[in-house]
């Protein structure tokens, strides 16, 4: 079990040396905005492309990704019921505050945990793939509507279809799907930038926690709850159900999903909010919240169906 932690160490050493860089002041009052661009407009692009160039598409329709996305799209929808016509927030942090509650970290934490808990790095390939593909997108389009104040059909359409990290998710799944062996003079420099993205953004999270307090008097401290509480309860209890019951998953399969779920709110979300300036206060405490108290959870999900 205690292999399991593995992701969780590396990735919270990489946050305590954003914290610590924070602290110190090393980079300057400039450096979240660089840093969340750098990672925005150039490295992520990379790692998508070369997540998504080296995957199996057909593992997109494996018997796993239904249940992920009725649990996924589920919790949004709770969340963004309750945000938008009840607590009257806008359409970003709305938005920002779903994508804490459904959108999980299958990569960096997903990737490491899936082998020392599933025995496979391939479990989380269908969730990194809809997210990738689906959520992005969408996600994409509406924050660049949102934010921008001249704004039609036209111009949403061209700004999602030129964004980088739909850019870099569309060309990795065309080198997939087409099958091309890419040479290594295209892929190493490709691998090399996409290296660089997962520490960096997690850095750059470090970073913006020095000086703040989790669940501070920021306002929007229920909208936090709410999000970790769906993340971290409602969502695995709601994939276990459907595995379960719904469609009679074998055993292995009903952990696989429901591992899957509890996973902490993906780091991209905070990237997202970081460059849309909306919604960061929910983004960066929902992670937060999530990375530290998804542990209990996820032994209590591999004792009990493990």
């Amino acid at each position: 079990m205690l292999e399991s932690l593995t992701g969780f160490v590396v990735v919270g050493v990489a946050i305590v040396v954003g914290w610590i860089i924070g602290r110190i002041d090393l980079l300057g009052e400039h450096a979240r905005p660089v840093l969340a661009r750098l990672t925005f407009f150039v490295l992520s692009p990379f790692l998508l492309f070369v997540v998504l160039a080296q995957a199996d598409v057909r593992t997109l329709f494996s018997a796993l990704l239904p249940v992920s996305a009725i649990a996924a799209v589920t919790v949004i929808a709770a969340y963004a019921l309750i945000a938008r016509l009840a607590w009257r927030r806008s359409v970003g942090e709305t938005l920002i505050g779903a994508l804490s509650a459904g959108q999980v970290n299958s990569n960096n934490i997903g990737i490491p945990l899936s082998v020392y808990l599933l025995g496979s790095a391939a479990y989380p390939a269908p969730v990194i793939l809809m997210q990738l593909l689906v959520f992005t997108p969408i996600t994409m389009a509406i924050l660049d509507a949102v934010t921008t104040t001249r704004s039609s059909l036209w111009r949403a359409i061209v700004k999602v279809a030129t964004n980088p990290i739909v850019l870099g998710s569309v060309l990795g799944t065309l080198v997939s799907v087409s099958g091309v062996d890419l040479p290594p003079i295209v892929m190493e420099p490709a691998q090399l930038l996409a290296d660089a993205c997962v520490p960096l953004l997690l850095i750059a999270y470090g970073i913006s926690l020095h000086g703040q307090r989790v669940l501070g008097a920021s306002g929007r401290r229920r909208d936090i709850v709410l999000a970790a509480t769906l993340k971290l309860v409602a969502m695995p209890v709601l994939a276990w159900a459907v595995a379960e019951f719904v469609f009679g998953l074998s055993a292995h399969d009903v952990l696989i999903v429901t591992v899957l779920a509890a996973l902490p709110t993906a780091h991209n979300v905070f990237n997202y909010s970081q460059r849309y300036d909306v919604g960061e206060t929910i983004s960066r405490d929902a992670v937060f919240l999530t990375t530290v108290g998804c542990v209990p959870v996820l032994i209590a999900i591999t004792l009990l169906l493990g």
